[in-house]
């Protein structure tokens, strides 16, 4: 997420620099063409293009629109994950104990209690994390040549490696017994199985006595929650914008760009000797932005990516580890996670 209130040019060159290049060579040929080689025939009337370029700002706002409609539910489900790990942290310790038992457990043992479902909660979220960072093939990382070199360096400008960056590992390890480490990292979708080894506690302490049937289904209600919430951002992750959308988006900016400086030339040559020339930085400007619209569609299509604009998965986490190690009184207190170069993730 990027967390600067504007963006510098420096951040903007960084960002469509490239594109600028190629954008002024194809204005200048088509300018040179036009005034040295007097090939008039080489521009096509107003008209027409600003149709196409309507059309064309049309469908890219769709397409924004569908995209940050993404990003946004994204944010809201996270958002949702934070209240409902907090109520299991405060149901967690209010709901277990030994009002129910017929032998009581000593405070140590209670704790121990709260703890281990407390922690198992926190390997959750790092593992449900670490299983939407996994590329999938629509996603830049995946793609071929210049787009797969560009991902790779911005994600290491923020500090993050997807899947690879050994949070996930560390975190684990920290939270799960090494036993149950080993057993759960060995499923397809380690997350789903840490909430079913949850459930099937809780189920364990309903036999013990330590909880009674209706502290058992609220504890159990929040468990089916975190379940609702993991398919949600799974249905994001996994079904991409459709792609009949996304990628006809890029091929009409691209034939509005081509067609853009055919346009420019004959109405900056009726201005007077020497003016035709002033359609180049005008091509390059209106050219510009209509690539800059496309990007920004097309990078924040998939809140779970890795790059700048994905929901900041790692410090929602940490957020929520802060809040739940408080719970349990504990004073070693880990940091929140830190903004690197303009970006938190």
């Amino acid at each position: 997420m990027f967390i600067k209130k504007n963006f510098s040019l420096t951040d903007l060159l960084r960002f469509t620099g490239g594109h600028l290049v190629w954008l002024t060579l194809w204005a200048v040929a088509v300018t040179a063409f036009y005034e040295y080689f007097h090939w008039e025939w080489l521009h096509i009337p107003w008209l027409p293009l600003s149709v196409i370029g309507t059309a064309v700002a049309f469908y890219v706002g769709f397409k924004n629109n569908s995209a940050y409609d993404r990003l946004w539910e994204a944010r809201k489900i996270w958002g949702a994950i934070i209240n409902s790990s907090r109520m299991w942290g405060a149901n967690v310790r209010a709901y277990i104990g030994n009002q129910f038992t017929n032998t009581d457990l000593s405070k140590a043992e209670i704790v121990a209690i709260h703890k281990k479902l407390i922690y198992r909660h926190i390997a959750w979220l790092y593992a449900l994390r670490s299983q939407l960072l996994i590329p999938t093939p629509w996603e830049h990382i995946s793609q071929n040549g210049h787009v797969k070199r560009a991902t790779e360096k911005r994600m290491q400008q923020y500090g993050i490696n997807l899947s690879q960056d050994g949070i996930t590992e560390k975190e684990l390890t920290e939270f799960l017994s090494d036993e149950e480490r080993q057993r759960l990292i060995n499923y397809k979708n380690t997350a789903t199985q840490i909430i079913d080894q949850q459930s099937q506690d809780l189920a364990a302490l309903r036999t013990e006595g330590l909880i009674d049937d209706f502290r058992h289904m609220e504890l159990q209600k929040l468990l089916n929650d975190f379940y609702t919430h993991q398919g949600k951002c799974e249905r994001i992750k996994k079904f991409p914008l459709p792609r009949q959308y996304g990628s006809s988006s890029f091929i009409f900016v691209g034939i509005f760009i081509f067609l853009l400086p055919l346009g420019m030339v004959s109405e900056f040559h009726e201005i007077g000797e020497g003016a035709v020339w002033m359609a180049v930085p005008f091509t390059v400007l209106v050219g510009w932005v209509y690539l800059m619209m496309e990007l920004i569609g097309d990078y924040s299509e998939n809140p779970f990516e890795g790059l700048g604009n994905d929901i900041p998965m790692h410090s929602l986490c940490r957020v929520i580890e802060i809040d739940l190690k408080e719970m349990l009184g504990e004073a070693d207190i880990p940091p929140s996670i830190a903004a690197k170069n303009g970006v938190l993730m």
